[in-house]
């Protein structure tokens, strides 16, 4: 009898699996820098989404129907991104699209998407994303004003007020330089000296020794990999010993590995999937941190980061959304603004018709590089 009920337990599973793959597959889009300058982003971002696709479908996909990740690499570049979104709708018919990994590429992608009135999320951080609304544009990536606001209380609490600033010129950048001048006057702060490098600049020696020679009292660096990196060896290598802050643009251990001993002492803040061990056990995160943590470890060999785990909250919100409400684009859109108090990897997420971002400075903790590896800063 036991053996019957196992082989008939079986067969009810392998059933349900075949009708799953029979069943016609939810289509959804995903644009990430697989390849490029911003490959730390869109390589996790890729492993991820695929990696939790596959779960839901082993799982039985969404009401008994797959999903299908359709994913197209844009190497960083925001014209690629374009081509690759007129394709996704137009060819792939896909219902729904995640990414781009950056902002530049965002900001250029969004204005098909809301066109063909197609929901987009993406994974990209700057915050004129979605300032303001468009009703068919969400993101996951924290808001790099909310970032700001992290770093410029740590100061104020330390008592710095005066502060240099040194910003990539891209988008990622621009949109951090104006949330760190716009918010500098609330915190008190003085930015005494205002400094930009280029994407491609291989050495900021000549902007840090105008910074060492100013009043500033810390530095404040906003830019993506490798231009912080090499930002944190100029500093040593000029003496400089004053504090500094990067944005959560590096937070993965890939900015660590670039700048060796130099990230020594650097702070930023970042979402709480790097420290996700040392969390309180109350935390509302830390069950699906830890799990997110280790599921990408045991398939790729390395622990699930921070810009991973804004695809893992673009494919889970998707996911609650198709539940709550069917697979039509239109029927996604209304269900994701509906969707509140969602703990996911990049913070606990309600959204609403004033607020695609859907989180608040609270999905950050401030970090510190110690002996190679991140700490809390408490």
């Amino acid at each position: 009898m036991k053996r019957l009920a196992r082989l008939l337990v079986f067969s009810a599973v392998l059933l349900a699996s075949t009708a799953v793959l029979a069943a016609e597959p939810i289509k959804i889009g995903a644009l990430f820098s697989v390849t490029g300058p911003p490959s730390f982003l869109g390589e996790p971002e890729r492993n991820t989404a695929q990696m939790v696709v596959d779960e839901i479908n082993k799982s039985g996909g969404i009401k008994g129907r797959p999903l299908e990740l359709v994913v197209y690499d844009t190497g960083g570049d925001a014209t690629k991104a374009v081509q690759w979104v007129n394709k996704l709708i137009k060819d792939d018919q896909v219902v729904a699209i995640i990414g781009p990994s950056t902002t530049g590429e965002t900001m250029a992608v969004k204005s098909v998407t809301e066109k063909e009135q197609i929901p987009l999320i993406s994974c990209a951080a700057g915050s004129k994303i979605t300032e303001p609304v468009n009703p068919w544009t969400f993101k996951t990536a924290q808001n790099d004003g909310l970032a700001v606001a992290k770093i410029f209380e740590h100061l104020q609490r330390h008592k710095i007020s005066k502060v240099a600033i040194l910003t990539v010129s891209d988008s990622f950048g621009s949109s951090g330089r104006e949330q760190l001048k716009a918010q500098a006057v609330k915190y008190g702060i003085n930015l005494v000296v205002d400094d930009t490098y280029g994407p491609k600049d291989t050495d900021m020696t000549a902007q840090l020794t105008k910074i060492r020679g100013s009043e500033a009292q810390a530095i404040i660096c906003w830019g993506t990999n490798p231009g912080p990196a090499i930002i944190a060896k100029n500093v040593k290598q000029l003496g400089i010993t004053l504090p500094v802050y990067m944005s959560h643009g590096v937070s993965s251990k890939k900015f660590i590995e670039l700048a060796g001993d130099a990230s020594e002492g650097i702070i930023l803040p970042s979402g709480k999937v790097i420290v996700a061990d040392v969390l309180p056990g109350g935390d509302a995160q830390k069950k699906a941190l830890l799990a997110y943590v280790q599921s990408y470890k045991l398939k790729f060999g390395v622990e699930g980061d921070h810009f991973g785990g804004h695809a893992w909250d673009a494919v889970m919100l998707l996911k609650k959304a198709i539940e709550q409400g069917g697979g039509s684009p239109a029927a996604i859109r209304d269900n994701l603004e509906k969707i509140s108090a969602f703990a996911g990897i990049g913070g606990v997420f309600s959204f609403s018709s004033q607020d695609h971002a859907g989180l608040t400075k609270e999905a950050f903790v401030l970090v510190q590089v110690k002996n190679k590896d991140w700490a809390l800063v408490e």
